[in-house]
């Protein structure tokens, strides 16, 4: 009878101990509910004040509507008339935007993207490799250096660049989209962090094998380390793309002077019509600047879309000893 009642009494304890486990289960994802729905909740009010300015530049940019103050977020009616009226320079009608041929300076920006992209990529990996790799004396003190002279901005050099092109190349050639892709390359070598925190994961077990078989330092960093670098590749591309390309600091130091246009970048030719809409222009001034605000983000935006898997693992390999 006793053992029976003892029974009974671990029985009724095990079912309140589950009931209890059972409430704290519940309040537990209660809980992990209410803090999902506010964080979701404060992303999507989030997203939606980060893409509302880009959504109106999209919009306004196929506005039929002229002028920047408008009744409503969404256009009434689409055109796709802005884009070929910003592109259409000298249109026998007089239709075109005439300022200056934005075409021609759409094209420039491409140019003095790909020529830096190329000759920054290049000089980034190999001081990379070069800083990873190899031991040397000063080693130590030119990456100090090098991440020093990076905290500061690069306008801060601006005079001096300035003087030291106009040295070089002589009054009448410096002002030249030529010598922006040799200012956006120079320092090329500073961005060499990342790179190296990616190189410094492959084995060096890799250089010795290659160095048995009679490999120079050279042939071991173009036949082995690049095939397998992919994804800091790709990434020092994509930073090495944006930076010219969306760089207005330098291009109008140097290509302001030229009135004629030839030589204007994207963001400077953005810097001329935004100048036309405050001194009070009459017509789709804005909805130009719109249609080209958008130009100039479309190519950057496929990139990262097409490259972001190799961006991810290049950017997060680099950061593992970088």
């Amino acid at each position: 009878m006793q053992q029976q009642y003892y029974s009974e009494y671990d029985d009724f304890n095990l079912y309140i101990a589950q009931e209890k486990t059972k409430k704290k289960v519940k309040s537990a994802k209660r809980k992990r509910i209410i803090a999902d729905v506010v964080i979701y909740a404060i992303l999507v009010l989030m997203s939606v004040i980060w893409l509302a300015p880009l959504v109106f530049l999209v919009m306004q940019s196929f506005s039929v509507d002229a002028g920047s103050y408008l009744l409503s977020f969404f256009p009434k009616k689409l055109t796709f008339e802005n884009y070929i009226t910003l592109f259409d320079y000298g249109n026998s009608s007089g239709s075109g935007m005439t300022l200056f041929n934005f075409a021609e300076t759409w094209l420039n920006s491409l140019y003095i993207a790909i020529i830096s992209c190329i000759i920054t990529t290049v000089i980034t990996l190999m001081v990379s490799y070069a800083f990873s790799r190899l031991r040397f004396k000063a080693r130590k003190p030119i990456m100090n250096m090098l991440l020093i002279m990076g905290m500061f901005p690069g306008f801060l050099s601006m005079i001096g660049v300035y003087k030291l092109l106009q040295m070089l190349l002589g009054n009448d050639n410096f002002t030249s989209f030529y010598s922006l892709a040799l200012i956006y390359s120079a320092g090329a070598a500073g961005g060499y962090y990342i790179s190296k925190g990616f190189f410094d994961t492959i084995s060096k077990s890799l250089d010795e094998a290659a160095k048995i078989d009679g490999a120079s330092q050279n042939r071991i960093f173009w036949s082995i380390i690049i095939p397998l670098s992919k994804p800091i590749i790709v990434y020092t591309i994509l930073m090495a793309f944006t930076s010219p390309w969306c760089d207005y600091v330098f291009a109008s130091y140097l290509l302001m002077t030229n009135q004629s246009g030839e030589d204007y970048t994207v963001p400077v030719g953005l810097k001329k019509i935004l100048e036309e809409l405050t001194r009070g222009g009459a017509g789709k001034w804005f909805n130009w600047f719109c249609c080209g605000s958008v130009t100039i983000a479309l190519p950057i935006t496929l990139l990262f879309f097409f490259l972001q898997r190799y961006y991810v693992e290049g950017i997060t390999g680099g950061a593992v000893k970088g």
